[in-house]
């Protein structure tokens, strides 16, 4: 049963604004890297501002950032970047922290989208869609609606609400980094990324590797004279085969649910400058699953000795190894503390805004989740859009998820903070 002040904030709920504020955030192209990551946080710290939010808009000090030994890392360099937190009414450490992130990936070729411009924002028949509406600025914009309509009813909250737009999430988490290391911090945080209408109090992890084969080069038609680095690779794609099918038995049971929980995936490879020369290196790199509760450094080192002892096994790789680097973002899992009051809290106000219960589920990639978990905070993910659909040509959002999910935060952030 909804209390008088929670139904006030309901109907406070503004759908079309909702609708605007998400259609303006699609259409600032804010990837990685780019001035638009930029110009997405000053968007965001002035619409805080207007909500009447305390707002700390802050350029990041990255040299700084990026020498702490607890960096997550990134994959694309920036010359600049800003940090953005607003903060609603009450005194002292806030209740509960709504986290977005602003940056999206690059589109692709355009010639799959639709139009051919992914920051469109076209809307037909109740769906967006466009780079960004699912993952996550579906999730921002519904955050921001929820904090509108707590403003426009004129609720005075006991315990500060916090709004955190971080960049660099897609990348490593630099943004999340950088707000924790200013001292934002917050008794629960919930991540507004898209779970297909599941909660998710848990992420695996990943990590990005490198492996260089070496061969040795010579004429394609002396080709026994030489070592060739793809055949050599092949050796190792079958440990790698071989460690997965390890790491994915009996998996953690928030994770039971998926094929593989902890999937290991070769995403590109380079061999070769010549047709008719044997190939004397091979570059691979890929994504490498962290498992629940598994550091990771137990990780790396897992993957570092199948590598070498599929060396060990191999006449030429024996005497001339594979080498493993670690480029990119480090994700670690995280997870929320068995019977923590947010998960209940969560599921209930979304199933009094109108759904059944959501399934709990762990998910199996790596999110900020595990930056806010390892600082102390209690975390979880809920929020609109279907994980399957973000970074592809046909991304897109229902509406309708997008103002459950405003309506669902705004309960959640008065029951945590009055």
């Amino acid at each position: 049963m909804l209390s008088e002040v929670e139904q006030k904030v309901l109907e406070a709920v503004d759908d079309e604004q909702v609708v605007a504020v998400l259609r303006e955030l699609v259409q600032i192209p804010s990837v990685d890297g780019t001035a638009a990551e930029v110009d997405v946080q000053a968007w965001c710290a002035e619409r805080l501002g207007v909500l009447g939010l305390a707002v700390d808009h802050w350029e990041v000090d990255l040299p700084a950032l990026t020498a702490d030994p607890g960096f997550p890392g990134w994959e694309v360099e920036r010359e600049r970047a800003w940090g953005c937190v607003g903060v609603l009414g009450g005194d002292g450490t806030p209740g509960l922290i709504l986290n977005g992130h602003v940056d999206v990936v690059p589109p692709g070729d355009l010639a799959q989208w639709p139009g051919r411009d992914p920051f469109s924002a076209r809307v037909a028949d109740g769906v967006m869609w466009g780079r960004g509406t699912c993952d996550m600025k579906g999730g921002v914009a519904a955050i921001l609606g929820s904090v509108a309509a707590i403003v426009a009813a004129g609720v005075e909250l006991r315990k500060p609400l916090a709004v955190h737009t971080v960049f660099g999430e897609e990348d490593g988490g630099a943004g999340a980094f950088a707000t924790l290391q200013r001292g934002h911090t917050s008794e629960a945080c919930l991540i507004a990324e898209p779970t297909a209408g599941a909660v998710i109090p848990a992420n695996a992890g990943s990590l990005t590797f490198r492996l260089e084969v070496p061969g040795l080069a010579t004429h394609g038609s002396t080709r026994s004279r030489g070592v060739s680095a793809i055949e050599k690779f092949t050796v190792l794609q079958n440990a790698l085969q071989a460690l997965e099918t390890e790491r994915n038995r009996d998996p953690h049971p928030l994770l039971a649910h998926l094929d593989l929980a902890n999937p290991l995936s070769v995403g590109t490879i380079q061999a070769g400058d010549w047709a008719s020369t044997v190939p004397d290196l091979l570059v691979a790199e890929g994504r490498y699953g962290v498992r629940l509760g598994e550091s990771v450094a137990t990780a790396r080192a897992a993957f570092e000795a199948a590598i070498a002892e599929a060396c060990a096994k191999d006449d030429w790789l024996r005497d001339h190894p594979a080498t493993v680097t670690w480029p990119g973002g480090e994700f670690a899992s995280g997870l929320l503390p068995d019977n923590d009051a947010l998960l209940s809290d969560t599921l209930q106000a979304a199933s009094d805004t109108g759904v059944p219960t959501p399934p709990v589920k762990g998910a199996p990639y790596g999110s900020d989740l595990r930056q806010y978990a390892a600082a102390g905070i209690a975390t979880l993910q809920y929020g609109p859009g279907d994980v399957r659909y973000a970074h592809a040509a046909d991304e897109h959002v229902h509406l309708a998820e997008v103002l459950h999910a405003t309506r669902t935060y705004a309960l959640l952030a008065l029951r945590r903070c009055t």
